[in-house]
């Protein structure tokens, strides 16, 4: 088949041809990759002749009518917009106002239809919309724009590696509360940003991950407090005194955190609590599950087959892998998905209560992995033979494989994008906001075929004014703030198209150099972002100054140029960063000096280095400001190295200080000198 034949095939189910890498420079896509991509869509491109019998089925679903329409509030009717994007006269349309209900049993949320003419306008929110004798198809009208945040700032954590005094061995959501109110009271912070809380593996290993889980619709009762559970307190003491000495032995552990031994305690504790509610009528449970529909149900069976035979769906027996119905064990799982909506909306509160104008911001991971709980309850939305990645870019450059499986853009918007909804809806209910990791996940995917380098993938392109549209109406209802982390390769109009709709950007201090390569002054950031110096994917600010990252890419072999040419620039950059600090009169000691110390490895400067660049933040107009509870601990290592799996210990990093001695959320008061990073940020009196 001819390029050409093959690029329009490409262009009709928006699989890109040819790309901008991270250099400026563009990249042509190989055909061998765009054949794979097209399978995986369910379109044949294996011969000429296939291609074009599915161009011109292309060309007749161009002329069918969208199976879903999302359209914003703005200037003039929301039913010029309707008619606009369906093409039809709006006496032909009639409307259900109100009456598609995402958490709503499917079928179950109708309503009495009405001409569409008859109505002023449409409100927002998502609604049934019936064209005579065509279809009847779901309608939402989403927010023109979110609300501004206020200007504030706040703690960014991990929160499995920010242990108390009395949890297991795991951060968990009472530790969520009490570092919140702590830090909203004593500390005058606006927010508190935490790493996803998805649900992971229901048996060990339990992946250490919180970007890889089994679920982005649930969360992990990894996160439970045992003894905030109503069921505790009915346990017999001489149960309760042996999860005590569990907890204990747990926390007494040292060295690298240990989900697994974590998972076998509580779950030992979870089975015994729920052994007492053995015939007893709970109508807040019954109400929950009703809210939660059938997708809580699938999720729980899940959970009981896995139990049985590993989370890996793809390996069951044929006989398993479409199951329905019910499983002996599934009201176990869904009972601790009710603990956890309480602890989270507990969590929530406090925040709140504490004074927070935002409260917790939760994160959005981008994607599951194959053979996962999504994966298995969404199957057909889901693109076979395919990972979600990145291409190379200037810190990972051999580009990245994540192993998470992409969903299918036309299968999302035929199913009127219910799991997105979904989704977003369930990590919303009880935050004040969410950080879309990797922002670009409503807008397009780098899509890598299974057995080829990540390097050899290419974008595949979703409906991002869908995507976009579910995901503010979803803030909107909530009052929530939305970050999107649009950092790496963007696309040149995601991030004034973010902006437009009232969504943050993140706005990363390492990154943000001007055209010529030269750190951007402070008034040349962004307003509406959210401003960190490092994220999770890079040590802490100590250890950046320091060049941990180079010595450990260089060790794991991940460097693709020589360790010489990666430790000049990360000089050159570190003295430029380090002069706009003492030309802005925020790094007192000459940059000369503390290069000079930083290259014997000295830590004479490392406080003022990082009082300084916080110091900096404060100076941007950025509306959210980030300071990592690592860099105000003075914690060196990373909790992430990107290209590796079992090279390096990711998301097992105990929260410490500079000598590496575990700091608990109990010693942070203790600590609160070495805060000094927050001084520019406290709300004046």
């Amino acid at each position: 088949m001819g390029d050409d034949e093959l690029s329009r095939l490409a262009g009709q189910h928006g699989v890109a041809t040819r790309y901008t890498d991270w250099r400026g420079r563009e990249a042509a896509v190989s055909p061998d990759t765009l054949v794979a991509v097209l399978a995986a869509l369910g379109v044949d491109a294996s011969t000429p002749d296939a291609a074009r019998t599915e161009l011109e089925r292309g060309r007749e679903r161009e002329r069918a009518l969208p199976p879903s329409i999302v359209v914003r509030q703005g200037t003039g009717p929301v039913t010029d917009r309707i008619r606009a994007a369906l093409g039809r006269d709006l006496d032909d349309m009639e409307i259900a106002v109100g009456a598609e209900e995402v958490l709503a049993p499917p079928g179950t949320a109708d309503g009495p239809f009405e001409p569409l003419p008859g109505r002023a306008d449409v409100p927002p929110g998502w609604h049934r919309l019936r064209v005579r004798g065509e279809a009847d198809l779901p309608l939402l009208v989403a927010p023109a724009s979110l609300r501004r945040p206020p200007r504030t700032w706040g703690f960014t954590a991990q929160l499995y590696s920010v242990r108390s005094g009395a949890s297991w061995g795991l951060g968990d959501l009472r530790d969520l509360a009490d570092l919140a109110a702590w830090s909203a009271r004593d500390q005058g912070a606006g927010f508190l940003l935490v790493n996803p809380l998805h649900a992971t593996e229901p048996v060990p290993p339990v992946g250490p991950s919180p970007y890889s889980p089994m679920s982005r619709r649930f969360s992990s009762p990894l996160y439970l407090r045992i003894e905030d559970m109503p069921e505790f307190a009915e346990l017999p003491a001489g149960d309760r005194e042996r999860f005590a000495a569990l907890a204990a032995k747990l926390r007494a552990q040292e060295g690298l955190l240990d989900r697994d031994a974590v998972w076998a305690a509580k779950l030992e504790a979870f089975e015994a609590m729920y052994r007492l509610r053995a015939g007893r009528s709970e109508p807040e449970f019954e109400e929950f599950r009703r809210r939660e529909s059938a997708t809580l149900g699938r999720y729980a069976l899940w959970c009981a087959i896995s139990e049985e035979q590993g989370t890996d769906w793809r390996r069951w027996p044929s006989s398993l892998r479409n199951a329905t119905g019910r499983h002996d064990r599934a009201g176990f799982h869904e009972w601790l998905q009710w603990r956890l909506d309480g602890q989270l909306a507990a969590a929530q509160r406090a925040a709140r209560d504490a004074g927070m104008p935002v409260g917790i911001v939760h994160d959005l991971a981008v994607g599951v992995p194959h053979g996962s709980a999504d994966t298995w309850m969404y199957r057909s939305l889901y693109a076979p033979w395919m990972s979600v990645g990145a291409p190379p870019d200037e810190f990972n450059q051999r580009g990245q494989d994540w192993g998470q499986q992409p969903w299918r853009p036309d299968a999302l918007a035929a199913g009127g994008y219910r799991p997105f909804r979904e989704m977003t809806a369930a990590v919303l209910r009880h935050a004040g906001g969410v950080r879309l990791d990797h922002a670009m996940q409503v807008s397009r995917l780098w899509w890598v075929p299974e057995g080829a380098s990540p390097a050899d993938g290419t974008y595949v392109r979703y409906d991002r004014d869908a995507l976009l549209g579910c995901l503010t109406w979803e803030a909107e209802r909530f009052g929530a703030v939305v970050v999107g982390e649009d950092l790496g390769t963007v696309e040149p109009d995601l991030r004034e198209v973010l902006a437009g709709r009232g969504v943050l950007g993140t706005s990363l201090l390492w990154f943000e150099r001007d055209d010529g390569g030269r750190p951007k002054p402070p008034a040349k950031w962004r307003e509406l972002s959210l401003a960190t110096v490092g994220t999770h994917d890079m040590p802490p600010i100590t250890g950046f100054v320091h060049g941990d990252h180079i010595a450990l890419r260089d060790r794991l072999g991940l460097l693709t140029r020589p360790r010489a040419d990666e430790e000049a620039d990360h000089r050159r950059q570190l003295t430029d960063w380090l002069t706009l600090l003492h030309d802005e009169n925020l790094l007192p000691t000459p940059p000369t000096e503390i290069m000079q110390a930083l290259a014997e490895d000295a830590t004479t400067y490392d406080d003022e280095i990082v009082a300084a660049l916080h110091a900096f933040l404060a100076r941007t107009p950025a509306l959210l400001r980030g300071i990592s509870l690592a860099d105000a601990v003075g914690e060196r290592r990373t909790q992430n190295q990107p290209g590796t799996t079992n090279e390096y210990p990711n998301w097992r990093v105990p929260l410490a200080d500079p000598q590496g001695l575990p700091v608990l959320l109990d010693d942070l008061p203790a600590v609160v000198d070495r805060l000094a990073v927050l001084e520019q940020h406290r709300p004046r009196q």
